[in-house]
């Protein structure tokens, strides 16, 4: 399957999921369905205190979440450290890496990892 139409899939999906009544709904959601709405709530508000959830969603079983957590940071800090979500645990691996240490460099470190 080609990248356009994974990414148009996942598109459609993320569409779906924000449809209806749901109460509020949080970065740190387990379901993809209020998840997701949540990650592009947060990019459209630019609440940048979601960036260290989003490096944890780098590593989502979902690719859905890893798609829309990669674009968020992107979106936040311009930064993609090469990261590509639809790639293995394997080969996302270093970039999820460099991701972690920046997140520890940064201000958006958690107090405790500082």
């Amino acid at each position: 399957m080609g990248h356009l139409r994974r990414v148009s899939i996942l598109l459609a999906c993320a569409v779906a999921f924000g449809c209806g009544s749901h109460g509020p709904r949080h970065v740190t959601d387990e379901d993809p369905g209020d998840k997701i709405p949540a990650i592009k709530a947060a990019v459209q508000k630019h609440n940048s205190a979601v960036i260290p959830q989003l490096v944890k969603d780098l590593e989502s079983d979902d690719p859905a979440v890893r798609f829309y957590a990669i674009d968020a940071l992107k979106s936040f800090t311009g930064q993609t450290f090469n990261y590509r979500y639809y790639e293995d645990d394997e080969q996302r691996k270093p970039a999820v890496l460099r991701w972690k240490e920046w997140l520890k460099k940064s201000a958006f470190a958690p107090r405790n990892e500082k």
